[in-house]
């Protein structure tokens, strides 16, 4: 079966926002972007979620509990993925700092 046949399986998915894009790995940047703001900004803030992410599994056995463990149940194992999912659900809470 080709993917651009009528009756083909990509013409019977949904890709709407919700919990089917996130079981299939479907999630889009650009609903990370809206919830931050701007492009640099998004890089900022989901490489410094996925860092905490990482330390979190690090630190896991060591018995300290300093990080926060990751807020989304996801298929990825990669902490920058988990982070833009958590990011694009709103589980991330960005604050913006005036000068």
């Amino acid at each position: 079966m080709h993917l651009d046949e009528p009756d083909g399986l990509w013409t019977h998915l949904n890709y709407s926002d919700g919990p089917i894009n996130r079981l299939r790995g479907l999630m889009k940047i650009e609903n990370v972007v809206e919830r931050v703001g701007n492009r640099f900004a998004t890089v900022v803030v989901s490489a410094r979620r996925a860092r905490q992410i990482n330390a979190y599994f690090h630190q896991l056995g060591d018995g300290y509990g300093h990080y926060v463990p990751p807020q989304v149940h996801s298929l990825s194992r990669k902490p920058l993925t988990i982070a833009m999912e958590e990011i694009s659900e709103g589980k991330v809470a960005v604050e913006r700092e005036e000068d």
